[in-house]
């Protein structure tokens, strides 16, 4: 009787663990590559651990207080919390750059936002043509807006200006974003003249660079001064330096 009870026992043990994993499955570890996303070409841009391959747009370094790296996670520190260096020294501004440059890509990512957060991954970025035009240190170009959509206080923007969108020019479609303090998964898919941004397994804008639909919107755009703005170019990607908390993970890129 004794061992029958036991064997009992074992199988719904076994049946319990079973179903656990079943229904989450095995934890993913973060910032990391598959054998098979290594095979396919995939690079990460984020060890998870250090700012290698990041500086700060205009700069030969990371801007020091603003961006951090913790738990895995690179962290935009909210602008109100911002304090002064240990020195005495004011805190540097500005956005967070890849060292590196890239023309037809896939770029996948994870971020989250605080309440009523903004913030935006930029691609499509030229430091000289920032400069240029008196923005050395904050970005000019294509921008995956990143946006807590449901808050109130942004009922009154353009479609064009909420999660997904390419900010200012197409709004995003079908948007469906996680609730704030989860994080949310993007990609942006950029060959030849297509360019396409998915959120959370949903392609939510397409555009063709040269179109009449992109130069149309470039002309009633924050942008339509900025000579060049639309032209395609192999450049840098760019995390925002906005005003709110952002926090972003599983940065990884694959050349076309």
């Amino acid at each position: 009787m004794k061992k029958t009870v036991i064997a009992i026992l074992r199988t719904i043990f076994f049946a319990a663990i079973s179903l656990l994993f079943i229904c989450w499955g095995p934890q993913k570890m973060q910032n990391t590559l598959t054998k098979a996303e290594a095979k396919a070409g995939w690079k990460l841009l984020f060890d998870g651990k250090t700012f290698d391959g990041w500086r700060g747009l205009g700069r030969d370094h990371v801007p020091e207080g603003l961006w951090v790296v913790e738990n895995g996670m690179i962290r935009k520190i909210k602008n109100s919390e911002v304090t002064k260096l240990p020195d005495g020294r004011p805190v540097e501004n500005g956005d967070l750059m890849t060292t590196g440059v890239y023309e037809n890509f896939e770029l996948c990512f994870e971020w989250k936002i605080e309440k009523a957060g903004n913030s935006g991954l930029k691609y499509n970025v030229s430091e000289e043509m920032c400069a240029a035009n008196g923005s050395k240190y904050s970005a000019l170009g294509f921008e995956y807006q990143l946006l807590d959509d449901a808050d109130v206080s942004y009922k009154s923007l353009m479609p064009s200006q909420f999660s997904g969108s390419l900010y200012d020019l197409i709004p995003a479609k079908n948007i469906k974003l996680k609730p704030v303090g989860e994080f949310n998964e993007s990609r942006i898919f950029i060959n030849g003249n297509q360019g396409e941004h998915w959120l959370n397994g949903v392609k939510v804008v397409e555009y063709e660079f040269g179109s009449k639909e992109l130069q149309d919107a470039f002309k009633v755009s924050k942008f339509s001064k900025i000579t060049g703005f639309i032209e395609k170019r192999k450049a840098h990607i760019i995390l925002q330096n906005h005003n709110d908390a952002a926090w972003f993970r599983n940065i990884k890129i694959r050349e076309l």
